[in-house]
């Protein structure tokens, strides 16, 4: 089988890089390390089609554009996705159980493939989560250097700056699901799940093989409590008024004042308009033990 690694040797801490070459070397992959903006989806989209198994070695971002350069080459019913967690925060790698380098080099020989829905944005794919509002203003302040010199706690930082100033956005979202309807208003965060699910009750999780879309609408402010995740899902595991819960195979946000920033996966689109839809079960990913395929939601 041919395997080939895409390796950022500057996501996260930025020391992953040895031990990522031994590994990828003794499990029999080509490896590739970018060096420059544009490198993974380039390499992606030029080895992909030739490959049978290609690692994505870094953050959520890394691996939003190794899947980017696939789906570009249209070559995803042809390959299987390693998920290999080198970045500042790795919320992906998590919602497939997987923990740490070592253990995602040795699923690709030992584990399980599940085939799992990819999300589209303005035609744009997105595999964990699309996010507008407080979340991405401060994710779009939050600079390689400063993930680079306090890890997770950058983005606590950069909250903590745009907080007192942002005022929210005017929203209008339709969906195609006539049981949870649509929404309109104003939003201060708007959370958009393929993998990951804003917690209800249960975990953070979502059902990644089922074809639909976990939608949480914020309506209030968060307060100066909202740091960290811990924070972050006590605020979104509260049943309260101002929280909007919808599922959807697809839907379109309307912006109705200028433009927002969206995050889909950490990177960064900026528009007034979104649609966004699902395509089911396309995506072929090595997975942990950890993986559920239908997550409890209680």
């Amino acid at each position: 089988m041919s395997r080939i690694c895409i390796c950022n040797p500057i996501s996260g801490s930025g020391d992953h890089a040895p031990q990522v070459r031994e590994l990828a070397d003794e499990h029999g992959f080509t490896l590739h390390e970018t060096e420059q903006e544009g490198d993974t989806v380039e390499f992606a989209r030029e080895f992909g089609p030739d490959a049978d198994i290609v690692a994505a070695c870094g953050g959520d971002g890394t691996i939003n554009e190794v899947v980017t350069g696939l789906y570009e080459a249209d070559c995803l019913d042809t390959t299987t996705l390693a998920v290999i967690p080198a970045g500042t925060g790795n919320n992906f790698a998590s919602q497939l159980g997987i923990p740490n380098i070592e253990t995602a080099f040795d699923l690709v020989d030992a584990g399980e493939v599940r085939h799992i829905d990819l999300a589209l944005a303005n035609d744009r794919p997105f595999v964990n989560s699309c996010v507008a509002g407080l979340t991405a203003e401060a994710s779009a302040e939050t600079t390689p250097e400063l993930k680079s010199k306090y890890g997770i706690l950058a983005y606590v930082f950069t909250t903590f700056r745009t907080m007192n100033d942002y005022e929210g956005m005017r929203l209008a979202i339709e969906t195609d699901n006539a049981v949870t309807g649509s929404w309109s208003g104003k939003a201060f965060v708007a959370l958009i799940g393929n993998a990951r699910r804003f917690p209800a009750n249960g975990g953070t999780q979502a059902n990644v093989e089922d074809g639909l879309l976990d939608v949480t609408i914020a309506e209030e402010r968060p307060t100066m409590e909202l740091m960290g995740e811990a924070a972050v899902s006590r605020f979104l595991g509260s049943e309260t008024a101002h929280l909007h819960r919808l599922k959807s195979k697809s839907l379109t946000i309307s912006v109705l004042d200028g433009t927002t920033h969206f995050s889909l996966d950490g990177e960064m689109l900026e528009t007034n308009h979104l649609t966004i839809e699902t395509l089911p079960q396309v995506l072929s990913v090595f997975v942990g033990e950890g993986y559920e395929p239908v997550p409890d939601e209680a």
